[in-house]
């Protein structure tokens, strides 16, 4: 992969792991759904009067805004709002590996690679104890909040595949309209429709540049360039190096809030990415070595 490549990924990542602290900061005073609605809002305008609607069936359109908006991102807001450390939050979403090969093999009849296992294994153990061993903040529903959002971001990793050779891009954007309606319901429902409205009316210019860094640069900044890497240069090459992006979320929260983690945690947090580095890179570890020794 060429420098300039490398380093628009190692950008992209940068990007969607300082997002986790941004994320925390702006579910602070407004409630976590109303800013997963505005980031949403803004995603998809005015960038939908300028890309052409992708090639997709109305039904595939609308069923991956409402994966990614309310499930996704919709049950991760809450879960950052209700305590969740932003930067455990950053590591156990990257989970949707597991749950996508998971997935995958379940529905698509793709075989599961041993290292694949192996590293699922490693990884949920880590889990185990980060859940069991309460080495979080926010509680266990919080947990269990943040692991679902994960299982949401497969769901949508299947329908993007479903979507065939589509702008990616225009997908995200267009898709973008479809959740920002049910995700206010929601934080009226859930938050009371008082603290929505105040919030939406009164926030400061921190707010919105909060729901602006989410809405521009998280989303449509950083699909579109990691597409356009993809497709350029290969999803082998390009994908594994989402891994980066709960070192920068962990060290950006580190650093931001001061957060620490006592040793159980990092423990459990090292097991759970290893199991990701197992299982993204381990086969091609173990071709390696079947290799020399032939």
């Amino acid at each position: 992969m060429p420098t300039r490549a490398f380093l628009l990924a190692l950008l992209v990542t940068f990007i969607w792991g300082v997002n986790f602290v941004v994320i925390r900061l702006s579910v602070h005073d407004a409630p976590p759904l109303l800013v997963a609605a505005l980031r949403f809002a803004l995603a998809a305008l005015p960038a939908v009067f300028f890309l052409k609607r992708p090639a997709v069936p109305t039904r595939l359109l609308i069923g991956y805004g409402l994966t990614v908006g309310l499930v996704q991102f919709g049950l991760l807001y809450v879960a950052v709002a209700l305590g969740m450390s932003g930067g455990l939050a950053s590591l156990l979403m990257q989970i949707q590996a597991f749950f996508t090969a998971l997935l995958s093999a379940a529905l698509l009849h793709e075989r599961l690679r041993p290292n694949q296992v192996a590293g699922m294994g490693l990884a949920f153990l880590g889990m185990l104890l980060i859940g069991l061993g309460g080495s979080h903040q926010g509680g266990l529903l919080s947990f269990v909040l943040v692991l679902a959002a994960a299982l949401g971001w497969a769901v949508s990793n299947l329908q993007v595949r479903q979507a065939g050779g589509a702008d990616v891009v225009s997908l995200v954007v267009w898709s973008s309209l479809v959740s920002p309606v049910p995700l206010l319901l929601g934080s009226g429902l859930l938050s009371g429709w008082a603290p929505t409205f105040h919030a939406l009316t009164h926030g400061g210019l921190g707010f919105w540049a909060a729901v602006a860094f989410m809405g521009y640069f998280n989303t449509v900044l950083g699909f579109g360039l990691w597409s356009r890497l993809i497709q350029d240069h290969g999803a082998a090459r390009v994908a594994p190096l989402s891994l980066m992006v709960p070192v920068f979320g962990l060290l950006s929260n580190a650093l931001y809030f001061h957060e620490s983690f006592p040793p159980l945690s990092m423990v459990a947090a090292l097991m759970v990415f290893a199991g990701l580095l197992l299982h993204v890179f381990g086969g091609r570890w173990l071709g390696g070595r079947s290799g020399a020794r032939a």
